[in-house]
């Protein structure tokens, strides 16, 4: 089966391309608003499912792989930070802090309808940082459109003393592990589809 990826973000395309499988990218279009109430771990698994239904239409005989990512700092969601200041003013709030990810994780086949659904956990522990690494991290990397404010893959793992989860991958936006069992599930084995 022909695989699509539900996302336009050049690291979830990058992090799929480890497994070798051909797939194409397209970007669904879905309000990501969280609702009144909703928890990180609710919020990233309805936007996961919501963006692999929205694009089955146009592919009834696919897996469609979708993600979606929030931020927790002391019970509240951390979004994309958009501009310098506010990437500024979500790091100092994190600092000497854990901040806990969701990634959420569909794998959806338009043929069966079978939809695989979860939320990977991962805990990032923030160093005491002082105002000025935080610009100049900020300056260098310049991580506006990612949760958090910040990008584990580059120099943004100097913000941290330490972390913790099962896959680090689900920190930059697509749980691998998770994504390969659910492949393998649907009868893609990236180790036997080459």
């Amino acid at each position: 089966m022909k695989i699509i990826l539900a996302s336009s973000s050049p690291y979830r395309k990058a992090l799929l391309q480890k497994l070798g499988l051909p797939f194409e990218c397209h970007s669904p279009d879905i309000d990501e608003t969280p609702r009144e109430g909703e928890s990180a771990q609710q919020l990233v698994t309805r936007l996961s499912r919501e963006k692999a239904l929205v694009l089955s239409e146009q592919y009834p005989e696919h897996l469609i792989i979708a993600s979606d990512q929030a931020a927790q700092l002391n019970n509240r969601i951390l979004g994309k930070p958009g501009t310098k200041d506010k990437a500024i003013e979500q790091l100092l709030s994190c600092t000497g802090q854990p901040v806990h990810f969701q990634t959420g994780l569909c794998l959806l086949n338009t043929k069966t309808g079978d939809c695989q659904v979860e939320a990977v956990p991962f805990t990032v522990h923030f160093r005491t940082l002082c105002k000025t690494e935080i610009e100049n991290y900020i300056r260098i990397e310049k991580p506006l459109d990612c949760a958090g404010s910040f990008k584990c893959e580059g120099l943004g793992i100097t913000l941290f003393s330490r972390m913790e989860g099962d896959d680090p991958n689900s920190l930059i936006g697509l749980p691998l592990i998770k994504l390969n069992s659910m492949l393998i599930k649907s009868g893609v084995n990236p180790l036997l589809a080459h």
